[in-house]
């Protein structure tokens, strides 16, 4: 029996691109259980929202803590045997990218999996920016500088249970140190699906400025340090450097 698998999508303010978003998930040729938390949005995000309400299996709206907090929301609300999240400026690169990853969860020994991610330009959805292909897996990897891209990081549900959900003091290096936790700290089960799962459009928040880059960086150091795990002294100077190539890829 194929793993039923839920979508967490968060939002504030996100009328230009949560339409798109949300057809992506509907387009999907597996059922997917879709929960929405939106941080009481002031656009016409809701207006969009209602025109779906009959897609979500839940909606939330109210004032949060941050995106991870958002998301710790939309986990605790789902029911589905795996969890992804999807942000609101998000979508799905195909219509059988969640078929590819449910079928990965056929082996009950996979705890996660992820894939790879297009970067495109948010004028141009066709222009493609950057691509981070994720490579096998392989937890020694991150003390190299290495880690999947979060938006294609697909978790039982057990999992987070089990381990927990988004550690709220640590910004936006928040999805990293959940990795960390999982992937190396806990060597849970996981393996690369080699494919490009979701398109991103361009502004995240950890690199909008080079004043958010050294905090993401502060963090990312704290992360190690709140799992007990050590860094080689090069580990969090390579991880930025591991994206320059990204660049290169996406004109290929």
């Amino acid at each position: 029996m194929l793993a039923t698998i839920s979508i967490v999508t968060v939002s504030y303010n996100s009328e230009k691109t949560i339409k798109h978003c949300i057809d992506s998930v509907r387009d999907q040729n597996v059922p997917v259980e879709h929960v929405l938390v939106d941080g009481a949005s002031t656009d016409g995000t809701h207006k969009i929202i209602r025109e779906y309400q009959n897609h979500f299996s839940k909606v939330i709206v109210e004032p949060d803590n941050g995106i991870y907090d958002a998301m710790n929301k939309g986990i605790d609300s789902t029911t589905g045997d795996i969890i992804g999240i999807l942000n609101s400026d998000d979508y799905y690169a195909t219509k059988n990218s969640l078929s590819k990853v449910v079928s990965v969860f056929c082996n009950d020994e996979i705890q996660a999996c992820y894939g790879d991610l297009k970067y495109v330009d948010a004028q141009d959805e066709a222009r493609v920016v950057r691509y981070w292909k994720a490579g096998e897996f392989d937890a020694q990897k991150f003390y190299w500088g290495w880690m999947p891209p979060h938006p294609t990081f697909f978790v039982r549900r057990s999992v987070y249970q089990k381990l927990g959900t988004f550690n709220l003091s640590l910004g936006s290096a928040a999805d990293y140190e959940i990795m960390l936790r999982f992937l190396l700290k806990h060597r849970i089960g996981a393996t690369y699906v080699p494919y490009t799962l979701v398109n991103m459009r361009t502004g995240g928040m950890s690199n909008a400025s080079l004043a958010n880059r050294l905090r993401a960086n502060l963090m990312d150091r704290r992360s190690w340090e709140i799992n007990q795990l050590k860094p080689y002294p090069w580990t969090l100077y390579l991880k930025p450097l591991r994206k320059l190539p990204q660049w290169f890829m996406s004109k290929v």
